[in-house]
């Protein structure tokens, strides 16, 4: 039976990382790039924990095993991955409805990933909900940035209801799509 909750303690942050892992860029063909999407960032255990200090993430469980997280990461984390602090920054410089996304209560999707066996079954759009009930009262929206390239990602998150607000293209020339799930 699956379970869809916050993440809680140490083995639970665990699971997430070994999902992660399964699920890397770097470590997948083209063809399951194409096909299944991807995960960038490698967190590390003490990131999710710095993370985990500020919001718990919603993961969904079978039995013991966590087959599936969106992360929640606020403005306090701003400089706790490297990775992410250019996306940070430039919310200073994207607008969203006349004033920059930084003038905004906003809280970030760290990263989604659902285990590649539990795909198709409505799980990333029931975490997706968990996390809009649990957010939705302290912030106005939910914002991420998604890799152009990663196809499934952004046709899934086109499906919940994020819009793309933004796109750049990073000092890795990898082009991104800023998105956000208004809640208002």
């Amino acid at each position: 039976m699956i379970t869809i909750t916050n993440s809680s303690n140490m083995e639970e942050l665990e699971g997430i990382l070994e999902l992660q892992k399964q699920n890397l860029k770097k470590d997948l063909t083209p063809e399951q790039i194409k096909e299944q999407g991807f995960v960038t960032v490698s967190h590390s255990l003490e990131d999710l924990e710095k993370m985990h200090q500020y919001e718990s993430n919603i993961i969904a469980k079978d039995g013991e095993l966590v087959v599936a997280y969106v992360l929640a990461m606020t403005k306090q984390s701003k400089n706790d991955i490297p990775r992410l602090v250019e996306m940070y920054e430039s919310f200073d410089h994207i607008q969203y409805q006349g004033k920059s996304v930084s003038s905004y209560s906003y809280i970030v999707v760290g990263q989604v990933c659902v285990s590649q066996a539990y795909r198709g079954n409505g799980l990333f759009d029931q975490c997706y909900c968990a996390y809009k009930d649990y957010f939705n009262s302290k912030y106005d929206f939910a914002i991420t940035e998604i890799a152009s390239i990663n196809l499934r990602s952004m046709s899934a998150h086109k499906r919940i209801g994020f819009k793309i607000i933004h796109t750049y293209t990073d000092s890795s020339d990898v082009e991104w799509n800023v998105v956000i799930w208004d809640w208002e």
